[in-house]
C-alpha cells in the first residue's frame, strides 16, 4: 500500500495518512486497499481509536477526472464499489476515527471526513460535493452517509450547487468539530484520539452501532442487490463533457 501509511503513536493510536500523490485522487484501488487498512486496524487489539490524514496540501480532491472520462462499464463498475466500500467501512468502524483536514476535501474526498467521528480542520481547509457540476449522481454508501452527517440544508446546498464552503462555514453547520492551526493539526488530532482510546471500547463500539447501524444496513443492503454495478454504469450522457468543463 505505497499510497497509505500507517503509523502507530503509542497509548492505542494509530495513523492512516493518505499519500496517493499529488492530490489523493479517489481510485477503485485506492479506496479499497483503504477499507482493508481500517478492517486491519478494526482486528488489532492493540489500536484503540484512528486518525486519518493527508501528506499534501490537498486533504484528497475526489476523482481524476482526467482519467475518469475514459472510464469504461468495468472501471464505472469498479470505482462505484469502492466508493461504496471504502466509506462505509469507515463509517461503520467500531473503533473512534479522528480526521485531520489540512486542505481541500472535495467530491468523493469528503467522505473521509463525514465518515469519520470527530473533525479537525485546518483555517484553509475547504469542503464540497462537485458531483453536480461533473455529472454524476451519488453511489448508494455515500449518499447514505451524507443524509446521516450533514442538516437537509447543507445536504441541499452543497449537493445541488457544487460548490464548496470554507472552514468556518464547515464548522458553523457541523462538517468539522474545529478549527486548528495547520502547524498544530496533526498533534491535535492525536491527541484528540489518544483521549477517545480511554472511551471503553465495548460500550463505544454499540453506542456507534445504535447511532449508525440502520444507515449501515441500508446501505449493506442496497450493495447485495447491485448497488455496486449500477445498470449502464455510473455515468449517464451528460457525463464526460461535464467533466471535461471541469478540467478546462
Amino acid at each position: 500500500m505505497d499510497h497509505l501509511l500507517r503509523t502507530d503513536h503509542g497509548n492505542g493510536v494509530s495513523e492512516i495518512t493518505l499519500q496517493r500523490a499529488p492530490v489523493n485522487a479517489l481510485s477503485a484501488e485506492f479506496l479499497m486497499d483503504f477499507a482493508d487498512l481500517v478492517t486491519e486496524l478494526t482486528s488489532d487489539d492493540s489500536v484503540k481509536s484512528i486518525v486519518i490524514s493527508s501528506d499534501f496540501k490537498v486533504f484528497s480532491a475526489g476523482l481524476d477526472l482526467k482519467k475518469a472520462q475514459h472510464f469504461d462499464l468495468a472501471a464505472q463498475h469498479a470505482i462505484v464499489e469502492g466508493l461504496n466500500v471504502g466509506f462505509l467501512t469507515l463509517f461503520a468502524c467500531p473503533k473512534p476515527t479522528i480526521v485531520a483536514i489540512n486542505g481541500a476535501a472535495i467530491a468523493g474526498g469528503l467522505f473521509f471526513v463525514l465518515g469519520s467521528d470527530f473533525r479537525l480542520s485546518a483555517p484553509t481547509a475547504r469542503f464540497g460535493l462537485a458531483e453536480v457540476r461533473v455529472g454524476a449522481d451519488f453511489p448508494v454508501g455515500p449518499m447514505e452517509i451524507a443524509r446521516a452527517t450533514l442538516d437537509p440544508d447543507t445536504l441541499r446546498r452543497l449537493m445541488l450547487s457544487g460548490q464548496p464552503i470554507d472552514a468556518e462555514r464547515a464548522h458553523a453547520v457541523g462538517i468539522v468539530d474545529g478549527i486548528v492551526p495547520a502547524e498544530e493539526l496533526k498533534s491535535a488530532a492525536i491527541a484528540k484520539a489518544a483521549e477517545m482510546a480511554m472511551i471503553p471500547p465495548r460500550t463505544f463500539a454499540n453506542v456507534k452501532r445504535q447511532i449508525r447501524g440502520a444507515v449501515c444496513d441500508r446501505v449493506e443492503r442496497a450493495m447485495a442487490e447491485g448497488g455496486n454495478a449500477p445498470d449502464g454504469g455510473w455515468f449517464n450522457d451528460e457525463t464526460v463533457a461535464a467533466m471535461k468543463r471541469m478540467i478546462g
